[in-house]
Parts: structure tokens; sequence; C-alpha cells
């Protein structure tokens, strides 16, 4: 059996690619930024080999992010305990809409046509709060 690098030290190697992507530059760009070759970069994403700390922190940079975030499997443990999730990332498209991961709405009954209150805190974020039928709720 053949364990990769990733296996052993939880390392989510396809975060690297997802990042590059979302941000538009090919292998050969970050390569480049890095001070590395591509195929370096192609084995980062394909789980083959770790970047160094250094190449860690520059892409934590360039992607305006952090390295915990860049490397970790944040959806790997969803159930966090206590009633508490991490379904992972969601992107917000040009409209500023977002899809739900599909374990989140199975989990919180979300289903089309509900009706979803957005609350915002400025220091603490944004909550959903799945209102179902607003006409219902009020009577």
């Amino acid at each position: 059996m053949d364990i990769q690098y990733n296996d052993l030290m939880g390392i989510q190697y396809s975060n690297l690619k997802v990042y590059r992507k979302q941000n538009g530059y090919s292998q050969e760009e970050i390569a480049e930024k890095l001070g590395v070759s591509r195929q370096a970069v192609a084995k980062w994403e394909k789980g083959e080999s770790l970047p160094d700390i250094e190449s860690c922190m520059k892409l934590a940079d360039l992607y305006k992010t952090t390295i915990d975030t860049l490397v970790r499997n944040l959806t790997a443990k969803e159930d966090i305990g206590d009633g508490k999730h991490v379904f992972g990332l969601c992107k917000v498209n040009e409209k500023g809409q977002i899809t739900l991961p599909a374990n989140c709405r199975k989990i919180f009954d979300i289903n089309p046509g509900d009706a979803i209150l957005v609350l915002g805190d400025e220091g603490k974020g944004i909550a959903l709060v799945n209102m179902k039928n607003p006409i219902e709720n009020f009577n």
C-alpha cells in the first residue's frame, strides 16, 4: 500500500490546487513566485511531496489566507460536538450567492423554497436561520 505524505501529516494537499485555480494562477506562475520548479508544485498538489514552511507562508500570503486554512482538511470532521458542525468552504459567486453543502442542507432540513433569514454581527460574523415558511412561523 502506497502511503502518501498527506496521510501521515494530515495535510489536505488538494487545497493547494483549489486555491491556485481560484486565484487564476498556473503551476508555472506559482513556481516562479516561490522560486521552485513547476514539478515541485505539481507534486505538492498530488500529495507526492510537501512544501516547506517558507513556501506555505508565501502561498498563504499570496492567496490571502492562513497556513492552517491552506493545508488542513476542514471538512474531514464535520461534527465537532455539542451540535456544532464544520461543513467546509463555500464560494460566493458573482451574484453574491452561495451553495450550502448537501450535508448542511440535510442536517438543518433546508429545502428549495425555504426562506433563510441572514443575521450579521460585524464582530462575530454571519448566521443563517431557516425560517421555512415565514408566514406560518408568525401565525
